[in-house]
């Protein structure tokens, strides 16, 4: 078993101490003890950490259910017999806690390691070089800070005392309301809110921008904002929320502006899914002097705070909510938690990557386009619809296209997106090609098997292959 020390009759010293046993802190303990690291890692529990308890992991085991009853109603397509779909809510919450045990069992067993010293205690800072954790004072060469987020609580007059859920809420939900109203329109208030239209629920979406996904090319969002509609969907974009009511017999009320004009909608139980902030509220670092701004800790590229010897990883340095991100981020203040005498390792984004598990799917990898215009960054684009390619067709799945960003003169490939089908999968293409600094002629290069979806990338590769400079 990995030892502490102790520097003093009270306090216990570590190479590295690690403040939350989530992916990202999980991801620093590991690589931080493969450097030969004695680490510590304090979390005071739940053991597991929000991807696998309250994020990624049980919504996506949800919305396997709800894409599997849209697709049973449309049997009559495929020339099959129709069936009566019955959601079951409660059904559904079985399945995803027995997945979501097993994933938690093989996290808590990794976090309780002998490699490590688990504290299963709230930690705050005393000092920059001292941390209180339950009854210990634990001293460290390097911190490394992944405490994660919490839901953002937005006032909104009227919105505490008439009621509403969270999203961490709809994971216990055993019974459906039957009607919502949810506030938000990022990806997680949209994979809630056609869960609970495809299970029955009547659902109205607010939206306080002028299309959900505000983050990413409008182009992008259309297709899914036309299959929720399609689906029944009341969707609001553009909107300031006034206030919240409640009626004696239970109905909320939310009042609000689209475009300036006043409107309302009514609905029994509101999902407040208005996004979260960094969970550093309990960790005093103002007696660390880590800066703080906009509510997250601010970081260099090698994930070092304005201590370097105090690094902070994942949701609470505010710069991706994505936890692939958050892990790579975690190996990086690992490994230089270590090796602060060294040259450090940098986090790079040029291959961020986000997906938004909606139907049809929506995944990014790179520049948009308008990152493209915001940074000055000279680029070619070109795009190509799924209801024009025959797999697509094949499957009934024609809402979306895929677009490809690439340099002017060099053809390297600058940002994919796809939206569509399968966009989760498609888009690792993409990814691997950009990691390897592939071109739009790569690209159409590359053979792809036919009938396939991944093969309608070769389409957009080829119309900006031939807008690229002659080869000589």
């Amino acid at each position: 078993m990995t030892r502490s020390s102790k520097t003093s009759a009270s306090t216990i010293a570590h190479d590295v101490l690690i403040i939350g046993g989530g992916s990202a802190g999980y991801a620093a303990a590991r690589t931080a003890q493969a450097e030969g690291a004695n680490v510590g890692i304090i979390d005071h529990g739940p053991l597991g950490g929000l991807c696998i308890l309250r994020g990624c992991m049980p919504t996506k085991a949800m919305l396997r259910s709800s894409d599997i009853a849209a697709l049973i109603r449309r049997a009559p397509e495929f020339g099959l017999d129709p069936t009566k779909v019955h959601a079951n809510l409660s059904a559904i919450i079985d399945r995803k806690n027995r997945l979501i045990k097993e994933f938690t069992d093989y996290r808590v067993a990794a976090l309780q390691h002998p490699r490590f010293t688990l504290y299963q205690e709230k930690a705050h800072f005393l000092s920059s070089t001292l941390v209180q954790v339950g009854p210990h004072q634990l001293t460290a060469k390097a911190f490394i800070i992944a405490t994660g987020s919490v839901i953002s609580h937005i006032p909104i007059p009227g919105l505490e005392e008439a009621g509403y859920f969270t999203s961490d809420d709809a994971l216990e939900l055993r019974t459906p309301p039957e009607s919502m109203i949810v506030l938000g329109g990022g990806a997680v208030a949209l994979e809630l809110a056609q869960f609970f239209l495809r299970i029955g629920v009547k659902v109205s979406l607010i939206q306080r921008s002028k299309h959900i996904l505000s983050q990413v090319d409008q182009d992008l969002t259309l297709p899914i904002e036309t299959k929720l509609r399609e689906e029944g969907m009341t969707i609001f974009t553009n909107t300031s929320l006034k206030q919240v009511t409640q009626s004696s017999d239970g109905q909320k009320t939310v009042h609000f502006l689209e475009q300036g004009k006043p409107r309302q909608v009514m609905a029994t139980s509101i999902l407040q899914a208005l996004g979260r902030r960094p969970n550093i509220d309990s960790l005093q670092l103002e007696a660390a002097q880590v800066e703080v701004q906009k509510k997250a800790i601010v970081v260099k590229d090698t994930m070092q705070t304005s201590q370097p010897h105090i690094f902070a990883v994942g949701d609470v340095n505010g710069w991706h909510e994505i936890v692939h991100i958050a892990i790579e981020q975690g190996e990086i203040a690992g490994w230089n938690a270590v090796h602060q005498d060294q040259p450090l390792k940098k986090y790079d984004d040029r291959l961020k990557a986000q997906v938004t598990f909606t139907d049809p799917q929506m995944a990014s990898v790179g520049l948009s386009e308008q990152e493209c215009r915001d940074l000055s960054i000279p680029f070619l684009a070109a795009s190509y619809p799924f209801n024009d390619h025959g797999k697509s067709l094949c499957l009934g799945e024609l809402h979306g296209h895929v677009k490809i960003l690439c340099h002017p003169q060099s053809g390297e490939i600058l940002g994919g997106h796809i939206v569509g089908p399968e966009a989760s999968e498609l888009i690792h293409e993409i990814i691997t090609l950009m990691h390897f600094h592939g071109t739009a002629r790569d690209l159409l290069r590359i053979p792809h098997y036919h009938p396939t979806l991944a093969e309608i990338l070769t389409y957009p590769a080829e119309e900006l292959a031939d807008q690229l400079p002659q080869l000589k």
